[in-house]
């Protein structure tokens, strides 16, 4: 079944936003005189919000300080090399015509999250962007699901998720939501396969396709195709 509502993961799913994201790692970890870390490593942990990220890169002691010197610099930074991801536009633009309601469910802190969507154009085809700091909780505790749920007046079996990391399936799982995986982001097909997604795709054209029967963009071949 086609759901009513979805809801969209955002860093990694519709954006990259990671090049900036990354430079404001370095920038904490330069100021607070520790070791720089990969691009790669803090793009694997990325997901979970950056107090987690921090806590998982330089440990809970020194995560807090980080996080008060990443957020600004991050603020003045956010546009540099910011993409949405090809198919993302299309695919909202889509369903919305297709009377769907749709919804951004981020760990990013809620107003960066609108912010982003709104530098990108991408504000006026959602109806709702929720993000970490807009509630008590971050995903995937089930609260901040219910509460995403609720705020967008839909149930679990009349929604979907799609995101692009374990994150987002435990997120939905929470709440008996169908979750469908991109490897876009954080994860790739091979890592995102076999976890228990609904199904999983290298792209949005072949989400779009396969979850949601739109022909949005280019035809990419069919193996690359992984579901459960």
């Amino acid at each position: 079944m086609i759901p009513k509502t979805v809801f969209f993961d955002l860093d990694g799913t519709l954006i990259d936003q990671f090049k900036p994201i990354y430079r404001s790692y370095l920038r904490a970890l330069e100021e607070l005189n520790l070791e720089p870390v990969d691009y790669e490593t803090v793009k694997q942990t990325v997901g979970g919000s950056v107090d987690v990220t921090m806590e998982r890169l330089i440990g809970p002691e020194l995560a807090p300080r980080a996080v008060e010197i990443f957020l600004p610099y991050f603020n003045t930074i956010m546009f540099e090399d910011l993409i949405a991801l090809p198919g993302a536009k299309e695919i909202l633009e889509e369903l919305k015509a297709a009377g769907k309601r749709l919804a951004v469910f981020t760990n990013k802190r809620g107003d960066a999250a609108r912010a982003t969507l709104e530098h990108l154009k991408l504000t006026p085809l959602l109806d709702k962007v929720i993000g970490a700091n807009d509630t008590p909780w971050r995903k995937p505790q089930p609260e901040f699901s219910q509460y995403a749920l609720e705020a967008m007046q839909t149930n679990s079996e009349e929604s979907c998720l799609v995101g692009d990391s374990p994150f987002d399936l435990e997120s939905a799982s929470v709440v008996k939501m169908p979750c469908h995986l991109v490897a876009t982001g954080t994860h790739d097909l091979d890592q995102l396969s076999g976890i228990g997604a609904d199904s999983v795709h290298p792209n949005l054209f072949q989400l779009a396709a396969k979850c949601f029967g739109l022909e949005i963009g280019p035809n990419v071949p069919e193996e690359k195709i992984a579901s459960d």
